[in-house]
């Protein structure tokens, strides 16, 4: 009996010993001191580079490259590309979110345990770099660097040629072909290879349509062989994947049982509300209510361009992502209004969207006195979309019939001298 109270005791001690150890390692703390370090002319901030994409680069790149402008140093270019991809990520400190307002200040630390050391630095919002995909262009670097060397006369005109047509715009480009095509001398047997190669391309007549429809009719592509109407203008032409998550006001809004306010959002938007509360299916849901918003943010971009709607629209707040694209869809390069043109490619749009929104059959009335303009004045617009017009309750209402049949464009005649 004694050597078993023995027994008990020791285990007893042992026990406590351990619980005693475990309570001395959970008090020990690891002492650091804080070093705070700011910018430095001399010396290079750190950057920050994000997938936004859900890309794990599990492996070590095969090459990060960062470029600055040489007339504006503060405009930088970072690229990063994965080991044996096609695709290269690519992030830039003056468009995107680097532009936009920043509510909060970013920094970043680094601690090191053997020295006890928590190093933090602090990172502009300019440093921060949204990595988006990009397929590698056809140059390399060798390329890049070439043209900062010291090159003849043709062989540099060659190279800006060639990059012209891969950055340039549709202006640059233009001049470069025209310039090209004074240069160039009649050559026979050049001429009837390209048109044997001419002969050789298979056509594609539903890509020509749809590329053509933009500057011939001003409106999205379409698929002139649907026989859906919701196959009939594309919703993902119109609004494209990286666009999605911008636009989730209104449903975040309505699933917080909030009102949609009509200071902020136009007519027609504020009387389709009701229909996101009718829907159950999740996915037609938050369609429906981003296609609202997306209407909204272009009616408020054509304001903002239109010298009577800028008060209504300047307080307006776009996701830079849609005013990057709209800017490259409906302005002209350095111009403060819409030309006329790129206005009636906008309506289209909208339009689009609202017969989207109402089944594909929607009166003019609503959405007309968002655009400033009279249900007379958009007859036309919807009857080049392929609509046909009919009344019901005294009420005009325009549906989108398939297959798409368009009105023949009237051209102008040009008068002869004399």
């Amino acid at each position: 009996m004694e050597t078993d109270r023995l027994m008990d005791a020791d285990a007893g001690d042992t026990s406590r010993k351990k619980s005693e150890g475990s309570k001395k390692r959970k008090k020990e703390k690891v002492t650091t001191s804080i070093q705070v370090l700011h910018d430095q002319a001399e010396k290079m901030a750190p950057l920050v580079g994000y997938f936004p994409s859900g890309f794990d680069p599990t492996g070590p790149p095969s090459g990060v490259h960062l470029y600055r402008k040489k007339t504006r140093p503060n405009r930088m270019e970072l690229t990063v590309s994965p080991s044996g991809s096609d695709v290269v990520f690519v992030g830039s400190s003056f468009d995107g979110e680097p532009t936009a307002v920043q509510p909060c200040t970013y920094a970043l630390g680094v601690l090191d345990k053997e020295s006890g050391t928590l190093k933090i630095v602090p990172v502009a919002s300019n440093k921060i770099f949204r990595l988006e995909p990009r397929f590698k262009p056809d140059h390399t670097e060798d390329e890049r660097s070439e043209l900062k060397g010291d090159l003849s006369g043709a062989d540099r005109a060659e190279k800006v040629r060639v990059l012209t047509h891969l950055y340039g715009t549709k202006r640059s480009i233009t001049h470069v072909k025209k310039m090209q095509a004074l240069r160039q001398e009649v050559d026979p047997d050049s001429q009837n290879d390209l048109d044997k190669q001419i002969k050789k391309i298979a056509i594609n007549k539903e890509a020509l349509e749809s590329t053509g429809a933009e500057i011939s009719r001003n409106i999205p592509a379409y698929n002139s062989a649907a026989t859906d109407p919701k196959e009939a203008y594309p919703l993902e032409k119109i609004i494209l994947d990286g666009e999605w998550n911008y636009i989730t006001d209104i449903i975040e809004l309505v699933s917080r049982g909030e009102e949609v306010s009509a200071d902020a959002y136009p007519s027609f938007v504020c009387k389709r509300v009701s229909k996101l509360l009718e829907i159950k299916d999740k996915y037609a849901k938050d369609t429906l209510g981003c296609v609202l918003s997306y209407i909204t943010h272009l009616l408020k971009f054509k304001d903002l361009h239109s010298a009577d709607g800028f008060k209504s629209a300047k307080s307006h707040h776009f996701p830079p992502i849609l005013q990057q694209r709209f800017s490259a869809l409906f302005m002209l390069p350095e111009a403060k209004f819409m030309p006329i043109e790129k206005i009636d490619l906008l309506i289209s749009h909208v339009l689009v969207l609202c017969l989207f929104v109402d089944d594909f059959q929607t009166s003019p009335i609503d959405i007309a006195s968002d655009l400033k303009m009279s249900p007379v004045e958009l007859r036309k617009y919807f009857e080049n979309l392929g609509c046909k017009f009919s009344m019901q309750k005294k009420i005009p209402y325009a549906k989108l019939i398939v297959p798409l049949k368009f009105p023949e464009l009237r051209r102008r005649r040009r008068r002869g001298l004399g």
